[in-house]
């Protein structure tokens, strides 16, 4: 038997050196490397030896013929999203998602197309778009999954009802087995030697032993092998997990995608409503009827009346017979449904899909905050039987004292669910194994299949002897020896399983929380849960996005999986498990998490579009914390991290200090001095800080008004000494709404550098000089500017002073001027610009603030056109140092720069963030402006200010 020890002779080093004789790709068995592949989307973590990442089909071959010399397993990774444990391994890791991304051929006339197994999901269809074809199969995960790993698992996605799964879109493979030959496998052909007379010997056994379900994906589909199925090899390998080797080439057959579609979105009493409405829905062909109920859903988003929701998607040639289409159902369910609606904007379409297309990451987190995990994500029965299986299911959670929230493709009886199993202790593992046991005896008595669309893995294959008996699951045994008989392919996984309660990802997390400086509101105050938050569904691995999605700029940039979200998630855990048997052993001071890290921008992206809400800014700025505790750091931290002193030390000799860095030497040392990186250019002091203009202004008399009619504008640090004409701006703004505008103090700083840098300490500290210096003005609605101060004040802020009263009340009176406008001024009319405008919501704004009271500002004043969504690349401190230029560069050349450049003469630049404004200027030459400077622009400029209505009780 093949395992990570090299028992036949051979050793990882002998490895090693073989590997990097005979592979052009990278081969690394470094700590990092084989921390970022030790886990998937499941429960399960392993850790491999080493990983490969092949350039092409040969580096796949000389990969397997050199682990089968040194009696090494291999296991072959797509997107690493499984959720049951197949995407994990004791030897090497095959990572094709670097290099085999290539569409090789796509045929429109014969609908095909030959691909490499990297290729992402999504890119296949963009490819096959300008064609009216599409790769029917679409799993949640579809922006990030590859189709190796769909062929891997038999991926099915919320379109099977019309288009089938994977298995179903096949049509021929070229595989590399363990030790390096190749089969080329299609209907008819032979497959490996030996397979043709087992099937013969079993001709009973196969024809009756599987169940007849839409979406049977557990064991191997050795029915597909019998003569009147072809034989079809290459449709009997799929969902085969990576136990029998390696698909280097696909030949797949593509389906017409409708010209349009339209969503007919069915509202039920219950759960249970919805499951038995499902199969009625059926004969009226729709491309979709998935459900899910209440308990899943945070916010109704729209979603007509019900506690439970089916969505109906429909197609046309022409969007009125997609709408049409749609109303059929409609009315066909307008005796079970309470409520129904029919959407054909794309846009209303897309943001209900993103409901359920998150589900498998927010459903890991209840209601009450307490975690939720697969195991039993996907089981599913034949879709009459969906209704009483599932009352029969919330009877066994109830049970069981778990709980769970259902949902997923009630046309095809399958299920997804995300349960709060305790998988720390030892009572909860074993209550854990009592449940997954006695819920697989249910689903057989349902006539299911244990698996409907992730495959068995480690979670589920030690009890496919009670779907399939004994003598099926023998000849599974028999029929992955054929295609494999060293063992070396992902052994424990489908036949031979390890144990469904083994090697459990959480087992070697430390057992009590550790010292940590923020207060994880959301995660108890325990550090692990809040890295536990990352369960892989690797939404972060995105590498294009749309719309205003921020994260994960960094992996967009690099490709990396160390710089994505997940990855680096993936080494603070190892970071965690240290010497308990973690990859990772030397704790904060690792340089490995901190070389991850080194490249995050901190932009809070996850925060909001992670599905389970990591926030690797927080944990970058603990971890910096720790790792540089007591030590000297870079210099960027001190040049960076204390700007706000700097430049109050520094206003005073602005024009001096001006003129000197326009000396490229002197800039050219003091880059070098402060950290700063070569190519960027020192920022303009200004000549007169906003406070000191404000206060000129009070000097020459202005009538001060009370109470309701003043503003308080918070003077942060960007607007007081590099952009004071924001500032300016903004007063101009509010004094048209009738208030007289206050500063909220002097010297107040929210402490966002000293944040982003990691000096908690020293944060903390000028946290807490804010909140007495602001004294009797807390409680007070607070106006800040610059977004990453404002979301320092609503997150950081409170985060890192749990225990003071003070913060949390602060935290509550931070607006943004669209905020505020909305809220104290709300029949103030802005003056109508009625121009384009383009540019960049800012990240923090995106991720913490929310931006739709920007929105409906904007339109009001006639400002039209959306803002892209990504980070500027700039990002506070990051994009300044040294080191950081060319990932700075390509998250600007993301989405924000083309953006510009695209728009026509005349288009307005939108920037609210400094930084934003700073990066257009020195890579896009353009000048981009805050909202406010051009709301005060249409002021100045004649347009009538509109004094208000009435006083109102918006007032303040």
């Amino acid at each position: 038997m093949a395992s990570g020890n090299a028992p036949n002779g051979g050793t990882p080093d002998a490895l090693v050196r073989e590997l990097r004789a005979s592979v052009r790709g990278e081969v690394a068995f470094d700590a990092t490397a084989r921390a970022l592949m030790t886990m998937d989307a499941s429960n399960y973590r392993r850790v491999p030896l080493g990983v490969v990442t092949p350039r092409d089909a040969d580096d796949v071959a000389a990969t397997l013929a050199a682990c089968r010399a040194h009696g090494v397993p291999v296991v072959p990774r797509g997107g690493g999203t499984s959720i049951a444990g197949q995407a994990t391994g004791t030897g090497v890791v095959l990572d094709l998602t670097r290099h085999l991304r290539s569409i090789v051929e796509l045929d429109p006339a014969s609908r095909t197309a030959v691909v490499q197994p990297g290729v992402v999901l999504d890119d296949l269809r963009a490819a096959a778009a300008p064609h009216g074809l599409t790769f029917g199969p679409d799993p949640s995960t579809h922006s990030r999954c590859t189709i190796g790993g769909m062929i891997g698992n038999n991926s099915c996605g919320s379109h099977s009802v019309a288009w089938g799964t994977t298995a179903d879109n096949v049509h021929a493979l070229t595989v590399a087995r363990y030790g390096g030959d190749t089969l080329r496998l299609e209907r008819g052909a032979e497959g490996p030697a030996g397979l043709r007379e087992l099937v013969a010997g079993h001709l009973a056994l196969l024809r009756t032993g599987f169940p007849g379900l839409p979406r049977r994906i557990s064991g191997y589909a050795l029915d597909a092998l019998l003569p009147e199925n072809g034989p079809d090899p290459a449709r009997a390998f799929c969902g085969s997990e990576g136990t029998l080797g390696v698909v280097t080439e696909a030949t797949l057959r593509l389906v017409e995608a409708p010209a349009a579609r339209a969503l007919a979105v069915l509202g039920y009493a219950d759960e249970s409503a919805a499951a038995e409405a499902a199969p009625g829905l059926l004969p009226f062909h729709p491309l979709t009827v998935e459900g899910m109920a209440a308990d899943l859903v945070r916010e109704p988003a729209g979603l007509p009346r019900g506690a439970a929701w089916l969505f109906a998607e429909t197609g046309g040639a022409t969007p009125a017979e997609a709408r049409a289409h749609a109303e059929r159902l409609v009315r066909a369910a307008s005796a079970d449904a309470v409520d129904a609606a029919v959407v054909t904007d794309p846009a209303g379409q897309r943001a209900l899909w993103r409901i359920r297309e998150d589900a498998a990451g927010t459903a890991t987190r209840m209601p009450d905050s307490s975690e939720a995990w697969p195991g039993w994500e996907d089981c599913a029965v034949p879709p009459a039987r969906l209704g009483p299986y599932l009352r029969d299911f919330r009877a066994l959670l109830t049970e069981h004292g778990l709980r769970g929230t259902p949902y997923g493709h009630f046309g095809d009886g399958c299920i997804h669910v995300r349960i709060d199993f305790d998988l720390l202790t030892g009572p909860g593992v074993a209550r854990f194994r009592r449940f997954s046991e006695d819920l697989a005896s249910l689903v057989v008595a349902h006539g299911g299949s244990l698996s409907g669309e992730h495959g068995d893995g480690q979670a589920r294959a030690e009890l496919l002897p009670r779907m399939y008996g004994d003598e099926l699951v023998a000849l599974f045994g028999r029929f992955k020896d054929l295609w494999d008989p060293d063992g070396g392919m992902n052994p424990g996984i489908l036949t031979r399983p390890a144990r469904l309660d083994e090697n459990l990802r959480f087992e070697v997390l430390p057992k009590k929380p550790v010292d940590v400086e923020f207060g994880y509101p959301h995660d108890g105050g325990d550090f692990s849960a809040a890295v536990r938050r990352c369960v892989g569904v690797a939404k972060c691995r995105t590498e294009q996005t749309s719309g205003p999605s921020v994260m994960c700029p960094s992996f967009r940039a690099t490709g990396e999986e160390a710089h994505s979200t997940r990855g680096r998630a993936r080494l603070l855990h190892e970071m965690l498990a240290g010497e308990a048997g973690g990859v990772i052993t030397d704790g904060w001071r690792s340089t490995e998490v901190r070389d991850a890290l080194d490249l995050c921008l901190s932009c809070k992206g996850c925060r909001s579009d992670c599905p389970v809400g990591v926030d690797m800014a927080t944990y970058k700025a603990e971890f910096l914390h720790h790792h540089y505790r007591g030590r000297l750091r870079p210099a960027a931290h001190y040049a960076m991290g204390w700007l706000p002193r700097w430049l109050r030390l520094a206003s005073p000799f602005a024009g001096a200090l001006n003129a000197l860095a326009r000396v490229r030497p002197l800039a050219a040392l003091a880059g070098r001095v402060s950290g700063i990186a070569p190519e960027r250019g020192i920022p303009v002091l200004a000549r007169e800080r906003f406070t000191r203009w404000l206060n000129r202004r009070w000097g020459k008399g202005t009538f001060i008004l009370s109470g309701d009619r003043t503003a308080t504008l918070w003077p942060d640090t960007f607007t007081e000494h590099l952009s004071p004409e924001v500032g300016r701006a903004a007063v101009r703004v509010l004094e048209a709404t009738g208030r007289q505008v206050l500063p909220a103090g002097r010297g107040l700083c929210c402490g966002l550098t000293y944040v982003s840098t990691g000096q908690l300490t020293r944060a903390r500290k000028v946290m807490r000089r804010t909140l007495e210096r602001l004294g009797g003005m807390l409680g007070t609605p607070v106006i800040v500017l610059e977004p990453s101060c404002a979301a320092t004040l609503r997150t950081d802020l409170p985060e890192l002073l749990p225990d003071d009263p003070r913060a949390a009340e602060l935290a509550a009176s931070v607006r943004t001027l669209a905020e505020y406008l909305e809220e104290y001024a709300p029949d103030w009319e802005p003056p109508r610009l009625d121009r384009q405008v383009t540019g960049q919501t800012h990240c923090h704004q995106h991720a913490v603030l929310g931006d739709a009271a920007d929105r409906r500002l904007r339109e009001r004043a006639g400002l039209s056109g959306e803002l892209t969504g990504g980070c500027c690349g700039l990002a506070g401190n990051f994009g300044f140092e040294r080191g950081h230029w060319e990932v700075s560069v390509a998250c600007a050349e993301d989405q924000l720069l083309p953006a510009v450049r695209q728009a026509p003469p005349g288009t307005e630049i939108l920037a609210d963030g400094f930084s934003c404004r700073t990066q257009l200027a020195q890579l896009g030459g353009v000048r981009a402006r805050h909202l406010a400077e051009v709301l005060a622009e249409g002021l100045d400029a004649g347009a009538p200010p509109q004094a208000p209505r009435s006083s109102g009780a918006g007032a303040a």
